[in-house]
């Protein structure tokens, strides 16, 4: 695990998650979460991967980004870059999850990528959707830091679906413990205010220009980042594979974190077979 201090550049070292052998893979996670949401898809990504999974600044137990540095997806690209060049990647398949999907996406116009998987990414939203998932991630956030008895709301299945409701569709597989610790970071966060507006306001660049593979994957039943959207990114992104999740949020890693972890890992390490493992992934994931 990382420590929260700062580079010569006095930019923060991202806190972080190690493990696993085989390619490298950086796990990026959304505005409000930090890398323990991965941790449901972990020890199956492990077996394949030598994986990385960060915080953000500002995010989990990472440092905000200096005085003065907006909080802007782009910036954030930046941190997470020095990350993956401190761990002794050049380049990287990476995984990431809204924002993180957003990011994912930077890092590849850089050509940090090998390939891409952006779950839901955050970034191509119109008007009247950017204000509706604006508005639930505020009302989440107020939730969490004024829920009051929040660990006993969390523990009962009746409230703990409540309370999660719009961003997992299954919360029941969601672990107490891991989504009672999640919560308490979501509300003590400094990063989300500073970073939503950029993430709402804002566009990825370089979209039609991406010359790696990139599966785009969307919970069907996503409530902040709705469906539809996924076919924006994959008209603009040059052969993007676009895949809908049955049964799955938005943040799907406790939904479905088996079928996830395998998508990644076919798309990752199998996509350039022809037919076989890559087509049965999609049929799982109800394309």
């Amino acid at each position: 695990m990382a420590s929260d201090s700062t580079n010569g550049s006095g930019t923060p070292q991202l806190d972080h998650h190690r493990g696993g052998s085989g390619e490298p893979l950086v796990l990026i996670h959304g505005i409000g979460h930090t890398w323990r949401g991965w941790r449901p898809m972990l020890p199956e990504l492990e077996r394949r991967f030598d994986v990385l999974a960060v915080d953000l600044p500002g995010f989990g137990h990472s440092e905000p980004l200096p005085a003065g540095v907006d909080s802007t997806p782009e910036a954030l690209a930046d941190a997470v870059e020095r990350q993956l060049l401190g761990a002794g990647f050049d380049s990287a398949h990476f995984a990431g999850n809204s924002l993180g999907g957003w990011i994912s996406l930077e890092l590849a116009r850089r050509g940090r990528a090998r390939t891409v998987t952006a779950i839901s990414p955050a970034g191509l939203q119109h008007a009247r959707e950017k204000d509706w998932g604006a508005g639930i991630l505020r009302g989440m956030r107020w939730l969490a830091r004024t829920a009051p008895a929040p660990e006993a709301a969390l523990r009962n299945p009746l409230t703990r679906s409540l309370l999660t409701g719009p961003s997992v569709a299954r919360p029941w597989r969601y672990d107490p413990d891991l989504l009672i610790e999640a919560t308490a970071l979501f509300a003590n966060n400094p990063g989300f205010d500073a970073t939503l507006p950029h993430t709402f306001q804002a566009q990825p660049r370089g979209l039609t220009t991406l010359d790696v593979p990139v599966l785009i994957l969307w919970g069907s039943l996503d409530l902040i980042l709705l469906p539809r959207q996924g076919r924006r990114f994959e008209r603009l992104i040059p052969g993007a594979e676009l895949r809908y999740v049955r049964g799955a949020g938005h943040v799907p890693m406790t939904d479905v974190p088996e079928l996830l972890a395998d998508a990644i890992a076919e798309f990752a390490l199998e996509r350039p077979r022809a037919g076989g493992a890559a087509q049965a992934a999609s049929a799982a994931a109800g394309s």
